[in-house]
């Protein structure tokens, strides 16, 4: 009762997964991915136990088809399984049992396999597709996966109606602060418009968790750090770094403040909300 999309960036650096359903927390169950080594979604009647196993075999150096076919064969319930997986190499496998939920099927193709059960119908799959395929493939993964979802959505997603989203996606040293691989991890566990909501808190995410780009920075003379210590000091903090820790914008704003980020900047003088 679920669509999922599990992809590979084009760079090859770059795993994730994106799913909604109409399901309390599909993150908690449906998601798993390790960078450098693969991504899965396990769904319909999910058999939670595929995520550890999956990404086991792929870390053991099987390919997809061959962790799929692992599975299914040590699971008597296959037939009420669905599952999708890509490994580090981009390879793509999917699986739909005959006893799921119809319109139950998948797709797979280079770095991506889609997939979903209890859906309107087939134009949920070939929407997310479509969506995936025709995305920039430089873009970030996490804005790629979204896209396919919502066009699901679009297309009639699950046919029981919307209630819970999230995305997964992970990539070496993407974490907070470079200390862990999760780029983005982010659930709507229950909500009447949850992949709206799921965007929302990604645009949040850019902003708070993610690192500024180069073409992101300002850097910081004499002149402006001047500016930005006299705005702290208007604002009750003892320096602009204080004020950088009350905000959360750690990621945006260099710790010996040489650069920040255009955004952070833009909010320090009042040109955005």
């Amino acid at each position: 009762m679920t669509f999922s999309i599990v992809a590979r960036s084009a760079d090859g650096e770059t795993w994730g997964v994106a799913v909604a359903s109409k399901f309390l927390a599909v993150g908690s169950a449906v998601p798993a991915a390790v960078a450098g080594v693969g991504a899965v979604a396990t769904q319909a009647d999910a058999n939670v136990a595929y995520k550890g196993l999956a990404l086991s075999h792929l870390d053991e150096g099987a390919t997809a088809a061959v962790a799929l076919q692992r599975l299914l064969e040590e699971d008597p319930g296959y037939p009420q399984r669905q599952v999708g997986i890509v490994d580090l190499d981009g390879n793509a496998a999917s699986h739909t049992g005959a006893e799921c939920i119809p319109w139950a099927g998948g797709v797979t193709g280079d770095g991506y396999a889609i997939q979903g059960n209890c859906l309107a119908g087939a134009e949920v799959v070939e929407a997310m597709e479509a969506a995936w395929l025709e995305s920039d493939a430089d873009a970030p993964l996490q804005d790629r996966l979204l896209a396919a979802l919502a066009a699901g959505d679009a297309a009639g997603g699950d046919r029981r109606g919307r209630q819970s989203a999230a995305l997964l996606v992970v990539r070496e040293e993407a974490g907070y602060g470079g200390l862990d691989d999760v780029a983005a991890d982010l659930r709507v566990d229950d909500h009447p418009t949850p992949i709206d909501e799921l965007a929302r808190l990604l645009d949040l995410h850019e902003l708070y968790l993610t690192a500024s780009t180069d073409d992101e920075k300002v850097t910081v003379d004499e002149a402006l750090r001047a500016e930005l210590e006299a705005f702290a000091a208007g604002a009750g903090h003892r320096d602009f770094h204080t004020w950088v820790g009350t905000e959360n914008y750690e990621m945006r704003v260099a710790p010996d403040l040489t650069w920040i980020d255009r955004r952070i900047l833009a909010i320090v003088r009042g040109e955005t909300a």
